[in-house]
């Protein structure tokens, strides 16, 4: 029964915003399995298309800052999941924030939306709001509007995050394994208290039953109150390394440490930012008052260690359901293959690489599909690093994202610097660039047969340059194609003929190489 003596209904009809991103994309088939009915808001509805779960929902397409679009997702919903923000979108990303929490509040009161579940951060006491990071204050912000607002909110608020492909866990991993001796930041003293995916998506799940007259936020974290650097030294047990020598300098600041993670590991600058700004004061746990409403179960929330083991479980098995690079890079191009008659007044650069194949179809495209991360890029790899450190420099992801799935692609995946835009099993692989560009850029690859019955690859790079400094770069790149393009369908093909793509280390180690030929395959 609820506060106001009406049974709370057991199943209901559940929005989720942002169900592309990292937690979105594993709340909604833990919302299956609890008997839900779930309807997913996309921008791209296409991105959701390859998930394993994508047949047993319905998909619209909209955004949150779009009324219109909302009224359509809102229709008919018991539960609306803002998962969302506007986080690295510019400087005005609070506002942005501002206005589409309002907007969201107003319409699932118009639908008649009986609750709003929101997942922010953790802030810390005793800390005046104004002092706070960007990254937390305007994720306080959205919480105290929802709370604020005509529907009954439940607002989760969370620290760090410990799953495997979270940008928390990316960010201890590779810190961890890359530097045994560490000159570390002050931030690495102060205390957090982490909490496993699995823990937070129990919350968010049981949420969706929480009694109509609550209306509250709920502070939620594991049992282990640590600061980072007993963190690093708990990673490193878990993992079986040595102990980790750690070194905490007061003048690096969380501007200047950032670029140092981002430097380090994949997580780019841009996201390491509000991660490591959010470290900078104590954020605990006050209360765990979510266990009135979603209890938990013998032996959760579970322990630091068993979240990291976990965690690692998974990525050393390859079964990374979801990561942090799941959502669009903000800022990054997002326009389809300019393919509409539109665009046939404007420039587009091709090259084109066709190679005829001593191999099935099915061995080719095996290699195409391998492609990327710890497989390589099948090509001149100095070429494909610097090209990676550039973007860096400027900001950009570089080449470090790597892949989710050692073997398999699905649309929306991150690649590298690239995004999966499409995908025909046995055929297709397309690129998008999310690499720092003047213009817009693709990668096509393709198995084929040709008119002979025999196998063709087919690669196309294209570029749809913006103004004059995007042509110049064209120019300016075009002399090293024969050696980038024409190396790699000629390493591809040659892969595809010996049967050679994406070859298991040893087992359980979660890593592949793709194999070594004249022109440098892999990297």
């Amino acid at each position: 029964m609820d506060t106001d003596g009406q049974p709370a209904p057991e199943r209901s009809h559940c929005l989720v915003t942002g169900a592309s991103g990292y937690i979105g994309g594993r709340l909604v088939p833990e919302l299956l399995t609890a008997g839900h009915r779930v309807r997913c808001l996309a921008r791209s509805p296409g991105t959701l298309r390859d998930h394993p779960w994508a047949p047993d929902v319905e998909t619209v397409r909209g955004d949150v800052t779009d009324a219109g679009s909302l009224d359509a997702a809102l229709r008919g919903i018991d539960v609306a999941y803002y998962l969302v923000h506007a986080l690295g979108t510019g400087a005005g990303f609070e506002e942005t924030d501002r206005r589409a929490a309002l907007l969201f509040a107003g319409r699932a009161h118009a639908a008649g939306v009986r609750r709003i579940v929101y997942l922010g951060g953790l802030t810390p006491r005793g800390i005046p709001e104004a002092s706070l990071s960007p990254h937390l204050r305007s994720r306080a912000e959205v919480g105290r509007i929802f709370l604020d607002g005509p529907v009954p909110a439940t607002v989760l608020r969370a620290a760090v995050v410990i799953g495997s492909g979270s940008a928390s866990f990316e960010m201890l991993r590779y810190l961890t394994e890359r530097l045994p001796l560490m000159v570390t930041p002050s931030w690495v003293r102060t205390r957090t208290q982490p909490i496993g995916v699995r823990d937070v998506l129990r919350y968010l799940t049981g949420s969706a039953a929480m009694p109509a007259g609550v209306n509250r936020a709920f502070d939620i974290g594991g049992p282990d109150v640590l600061t980072y650097r007993e963190m690093m030294f708990r990673y490193a047990e878990v993992a079986g390394l040595r102990r980790r020598i750690i070194v905490p300098v007061p003048m690096l600041t969380p501007r200047l440490s950032s670029h140092w993670v981002g430097l380090v590991t994949p997580v780019p600058a841009s996201l390491a930012r509000p991660l490591t700004e959010s470290l900078r004061h104590e954020v605990v746990c006050h209360e765990h008052d979510i266990a009135r409403y979603v209890p938990d179960p013998p032996g959760r929330p579970l322990p630091f260690d068993e979240a990291l083991a976990l965690a690692l479980r998974r990525v050393r098995e390859a079964q990374v359901a979801t990561r942090w690079s799941s959502a669009a890079v903000p800022g990054a191009p997002s326009d389809p293959l300019p393919t509409d008659p539109d665009w046939a007044g404007g420039s587009l650069y091709e090259n084109e690489q066709r190679v005829t194949v001593d191999a099935s179809r099915q061995s080719l495209w095996r290699v195409i599909e391998g492609i990327g991360g710890d497989n390589g890029w099948y090509s001149f790899p100095l070429a494909w690093a610097v090209r990676g450190w550039l973007d860096r420099f400027v900001g950009g992801v570089g080449l470090r994202r790597g892949r989710r799935d050692a073997e398999r692609l699905r649309v929306g995946d991150s690649l590298d610097f690239w995004r999966v835009e499409e995908i025909e099993p046995g055929h297709l692989l397309r690129l998008r660039a999310e690499m720092r560009l003047p213009g817009l850029a693709w990668l096509e690859l393709s198995a084929e047969t040709d008119d002979e019955g025999r196998t063709r690859y087919r690669q196309r790079a294209l570029f749809h340059p913006r103004g004059l400094a995007g042509h110049a770069y064209w120019w300016s790149v075009s002399p090293f194609h024969a050696v980038v393009f024409g190396g790699m369908a000629r390493n591809i093909t040659r892969a595809a003929a010996r049967g050679t793509s994406a070859r298991r280390d040893a087992p359980g180690t979660g890593r592949v190489r793709a194999p070594r030929g004249p022109d440098g395959v892999g990297r």
